[in-house]
């Protein structure tokens, strides 16, 4: 699907294709390919990289177009907790057309928010630097929102560990570092492109306040992401430590009911020998013997109790 919006005027919305124009496309079709690549004459090579949902953010140039992947934040669509990940998105550049294509196979919330945004604001890009640092400053903020619901979910499965250990809780805390391990990757990737545009570029040819603002919100989503990592890497080896001494409480608790049903199988054995033993006319002799192993058994119980075997 094609859109057609102007930057340089507050990003409106039209359909007439003129310079400066953005050409938004999503999820893009044959024909939207063709478009792309017969009259546009953007390289094949630049969309089979988009479309790589691995792709790493790089910038490249080939045929007069600049290409740019950088990587945003999306909920990966599961049901479950922690369902989070990371999808390219190019954004090209034509210096003769002085026009904009970003190409993405993934829809997300982040676009339609960062053409909303701009909007209310009355934020203009008069450069395709300034609409690639709006882009990476917009998508730093969603970073940012997705981890403020991560640490909600981090809480919410930690209080649920203490009560009980289900695998389902534990799947969940997997998940989320699944998702914090993807977005760390993924903006270390934005910072060094960011770096290489602005070696690649004077300064004038970007806003200074932007490009300040925009190094400010990547810093801090990749430390936010840092401190959740290592949240819930203590959180993990605390329950697997705790996991681990259940697991050895309940072999002690196994060991002690062993024992205690090996004495009186023991007593029985040796009363049960084809042996003299001086209680075979004893009417008494079950009784006797019943009664030794229950006083046993009794004591050994609390032999065990006392040393916190049960």
């Amino acid at each position: 699907m094609r859109r057609i919006f102007y930057p340089k005027e507050t990003f409106a919305e039209g359909d007439e294709l003129k310079a400066d124009s953005w050409i938004k496309v999503v999820n893009p079709t044959r024909e939207d390919i063709e478009y792309l690549t017969e009259d546009l004459l953007i390289p094949e090579e630049f969309i089979a990289d988009i479309a790589d949902s691995e792709e790493r953010p790089h910038n490249d140039e080939e045929d007069g177009w600049e290409l740019t992947v950088i990587r945003i934040p999306i909920h990966s669509g599961e049901s479950s907790a922690g369902s989070y990940t990371t999808v390219p998105i190019g954004i090209l550049y034509s210096k003769e057309r002085h026009l904009i294509v970003t190409v993405s196979y993934h829809r997300s919330e982040l676009m339609t928010d960062f053409i909303r945004h701009n909007r209310r604001k009355g934020n203009c890009a008069y450069t395709d630097v300034d609409f690639i640092f709006r882009l990476i400053y917009s998508s730093s903020v969603w970073y940012l929102k997705y981890l403020k619901r991560i640490a909600t979910q981090l809480m919410e499965h930690e209080e649920a560990l203490e009560t009980s250990i289900r695998n389902e809780d534990l799947l969940n805390l997997m998940k989320i570092q699944r998702s914090l391990v993807y977005f760390s990757t993924s903006i270390k990737g934005n910072e060094a492109v960011v770096v290489k545009l602005k070696a690649m570029h004077r300064a004038k040819d970007y806003d200074e306040e932007l490009a300040e603002d925009m190094s400010i919100e990547l810093t801090q989503a990749y430390t936010t992401v840092n401190i959740y990592t290592e949240i819930l890497t203590g959180t993990m080896d605390a329950f697997a430590s705790v996991i681990s001494n259940n697991v050895n409480t309940i072999m002690k608790r196994m060991t002690g009911v062993t024992i205690l049903l090996t004495l009186p199988t023991l007593i029985a054995s040796i009363f049960g020998m084809n042996v003299p033993l001086g209680l075979e006319e004893k009417p008494w002799a079950l009784g006797f013997i019943i009664l030794i192993s229950l006083l046993l058994s009794i004591g050994l119980f609390f032999l065990l109790r006392k040393i916190k075997w049960f």
